[in-house]
């Protein structure tokens, strides 16, 4: 039976990526070992790492002036690494979820943290509008998609400071435009590789400023200064991330992989919208995550869930529990899902209505 997978992480990758991959893992660059056990200082691994950084680049248009770094820690570790490297004495986050949550955590270890606005008072279903950032803050911290609660804030922010941006689960699901972060950080089990890569992208003219005496792994300059080879990097995330990248590029590039992440949300809300059984968890469509669509039972049909999840299963769908946080459904969209796996699971929500 086909497999359709809407983990929220790790979560699904491009056949392409897994069977080249895969190769590699027997016999990597023709050298006769696997990526998993040649050294990361061969001829071989850096060309790996030099391409992935190339693409990166070229597929995000990363204007000049600005370093990709390829870390470990996953951005739980970001969220401490970015006040560390740029904030002086305070910074601005806007709280719209549980990662935005534990990202202000860490950051009041570094200084003063200035919540400019919350979406806490309706369990995080919405972004909130028409905050003012204050002035004299070092940056401003979003999370621009929220993977337990299902909404995306889907264009780049125009402020009047410099913006910080965890992009963990919607990185390379749209175009962004670089120019306007100083940082952008994500780990790489959502729309590139295996865990165990993060990926950085950083103004480098943000670093150097907060006056203080890093520690040498902690410091971003160390890595952009060594390439990300500092120490021995992710090899196999790495290469998995290249194959993904060659992958997007392959399918048009990122404005491509949007058209058909818009459609695969479309199908599915339209459908959450029509069902008598269902509703999404985020009613504005313009706060909507293309990504990650909650959904629960309608009131009058709440003690359905476990019904619905022994359908999926006998069809084949996985992944699609809430997160605790919200409880019901959960569909994780990223680019690498055919459409054909959504269409899966709305005949499945048809099917399921049809019934009772």
């Amino acid at each position: 039976m086909k497999k359709h997978n809407f983990y929220a992480g790790p979560s699904i990758l491009s056949e392409f990526t897994k069977e080249e991959t895969a190769k590699a893992v027997m016999d990597f660059a023709g050298t006769g070992l696997s990526v998993m056990e040649v050294s990361h200082r061969s001829a071989e691994f850096q060309a790996v790492v030099d391409e992935t950084i190339a693409l990166v680049k070229e597929l995000l248009e990363v204007p000049d002036g600005y370093s990709v770094m390829l870390l470990q820690g996953g951005a739980s570790t970001q969220f401490y690494l970015a006040p560390l490297n740029l904030m002086k004495k305070k910074a601005a986050y806007l709280n719209t979820g549980s990662w935005a949550s534990k990202a202000i955590k860490e950051a009041k270890l570094v200084g003063e943290v200035v919540e400019v606005a919350s979406s806490k008072d309706k369990n995080f279903n919405y972004i909130p509008k028409g905050y003012k950032v204050p002035d004299d803050v070092d940056y401003l911290h979003i999370t621009t998609n929220n993977t337990i609660y299902g909404t995306e804030i889907k264009t780049d922010p125009d402020v009047n400071v410099p913006l910080v941006a965890d992009m963990s689960s919607d990185i390379f699901s749209r175009p962004i435009d670089i120019s306007k972060y100083d940082l952008i950080y994500a780990g790489a089990q959502k729309n590139l590789a295996p865990a165990g890569l993060t990926l950085a992208i950083v103004r480098d003219d943000a670093l150097g400023k907060t006056g203080r005496e890093l520690p040498t792994m902690l410091n971003y300059q160390t890595h952009v200064d060594k390439g990300s080879m500092f120490n021995t990097p992710p090899c196999l995330a790495i290469y998995a991330a290249l194959q993904t990248l060659k992958w997007y590029k392959q399918k048009g590039g990122i404005a491509a992989m949007h058209k058909i992440n818009n459609e695969k949300a479309k199908l599915l809300y339209d459908e959450l919208d029509r069902n008598k059984m269902f509703k999404a968890v985020v009613p504005d469509p313009e706060d909507r995550s293309i990504m990650n669509i909650c959904f629960v039972m309608e009131e009058a049909y709440a003690d359905k869930d476990a019904d619905f999840l022994a359908l999926a299963k006998e069809k084949g769908l996985v992944g699609i529990k809430g997160h605790r946080s919200v409880g019901g459904f959960r569909a994780s969209t990223y680019n690498a899902l055919p459409i054909e796996s959504v269409q899966a699971l709305v005949d499945a929500m048809k099917e399921f209505e049809s019934k009772y």
